[in-house]
């Protein structure tokens, strides 16, 4: 434990033990015990002896973290960072995992003002495509009735457009196509009532009613569906490598084509994925991957906080390496991406709103060493 980490560490366990420490001095120093809640009680029961053995105990033991860590997870810092405070802490207000040390400067990078070059976080933007060709700009479209035609009924509502009465007089389907920019998301409720969220640079083909003993849309990109049940017509996400058959669920399916692998995630029921070279059955909190081979890995246990962030207005991480972190602001902020030199192989996690501007966002990231500069329209990333 660094000296400056020691003497706060002291002020702190002082001030709690004589009843002046505030709210907020009381949250940071459980965060110091958080870290090694195994080794210690709960810390109303700490005598002043054990509450100082401890602090020895957490001098040796944060050493080996650091020691352990430094191959591994990097929480948006590089290590000379984590050795200087070592402590990590939570600030509702900026929504960033931040040090103890740094708490006053990344509030100030939290409330900063936008710079010249910058990029304003993207929002609701999308265009509709007609059945005849003809686009609907949504972003710039007021409130109310969109289209109203024989089986088609569209309706616009808090940045939600809506298939309410959608239905077919005859055998012929009629498709629509809903596309998101980067830098844009939109909420889409299909004919049978199933919800639909779309990320950035993603694209959902439908149709205006479902037909037939299946229901069946076609996906680029990112998007989360909340199926509406029905056992008796299984509903179907094609994207251009798998299929997730469904009859009534939660899940997200990331099928970028500048990522590495599908991913379909599993939140609530169950889902079959199928390509090519076979298939997979996922339950809820597992994920499947599907490489460019062709074979399926399932994973366990998964974050699916971290996969529906985006969603909530958030970009979250967890082992995430940098260049994965640049194609997500990339997409968000409609922006290019040039690595100037080699990135250092680290991993980091944390959260951070989607809500701020690149400049705040990238400012952030700096603190792990790395180093970015805006020109127009492009991020250029250096160590």
């Amino acid at each position: 434990m660094s000296s400056q980490l020691t003497k706060e560490f002291l002020k702190l366990k002082k001030k709690f033990l004589n009843g002046t420490a505030t709210p907020d001095e009381i949250q940071l120093l459980e965060q110091y015990y958080d870290l090694f809640a195994d080794e210690t009680d709960a810390i109303d029961k700490l005598s002043t002896a054990e509450v100082e053995q401890l602090e020895t105990r957490l001098k040796e033991n944060i050493a080996d973290r650091i020691s352990e860590q430094e191959s591994k997870t990097v929480p948006f810092y590089r290590r000379n960072l984590v050795r200087a405070a070592a402590i990590l802490i939570f600030v509702t207000a900026g929504a960033y995992f931040i040090q103890s040390r740094y708490v006053k400067q990344w509030q100030q990078i939290a409330n900063n003002k936008p710079s010249k070059n910058d990029a304003a976080p993207g929002g609701n933007k999308a265009i509709l495509t007609l059945a005849d060709g003809s686009k609907l700009v949504l972003n710039n479209m007021q409130d109310g009735d969109l289209v109203t035609k024989t089986g088609t009924h569209i309706t616009k509502e808090d940045s939600v457009v809506s298939y309410k009465f959608a239905t077919a007089n005859n055998s012929q389907v009629s498709y629509n196509t809903i596309t998101t920019p980067n830098g844009g998301q939109y909420q889409l409720v299909l004919a049978d009532g199933t919800k639909v969220w779309l990320n950035s640079a993603s694209s959902l083909k439908f149709p205006t009613a479902f037909t037939g003993k299946n229901r069946t849309v076609e996906l680029t990109g990112e998007a989360y569906f909340e199926v509406a049940k029905n056992k008796d017509k299984p509903f179907n996400v094609k994207t251009a490598t798998q299929t997730v058959q469904v009859l009534g669920t939660h899940f997200n399916v990331n099928a970028y084509s500048d990522e590495t692998s599908v991913k379909t995630t599993l939140l609530e029921g169950s889902v079959k994925v199928s390509s090519a070279n076979g298939n997979a059955l996922i339950s809820p909190g597992q994920q499947s991957v599907l490489t460019p081979n062709g074979a399926f890995a399932i994973k366990s246990d998964v974050d699916t906080d971290e996969i529906t962030a985006w969603k909530n207005g958030m970009f979250q991480f967890n082992e995430a390496d940098i260049q994965t972190i640049m194609r997500q602001i990339a997409r968000w902020y409609n922006m290019d991406v040039e690595f100037k030199e080699t990135i250092p192989d680290y991993t980091y996690h944390g959260k951070i709103s989607r809500n701020s501007n690149a400049s705040q966002v990238l400012k952030i990231l700096e603190l792990s060493g790395i180093n970015f500069t805006i020109e127009g329209r492009k991020i250029i990333v250096k160590s």
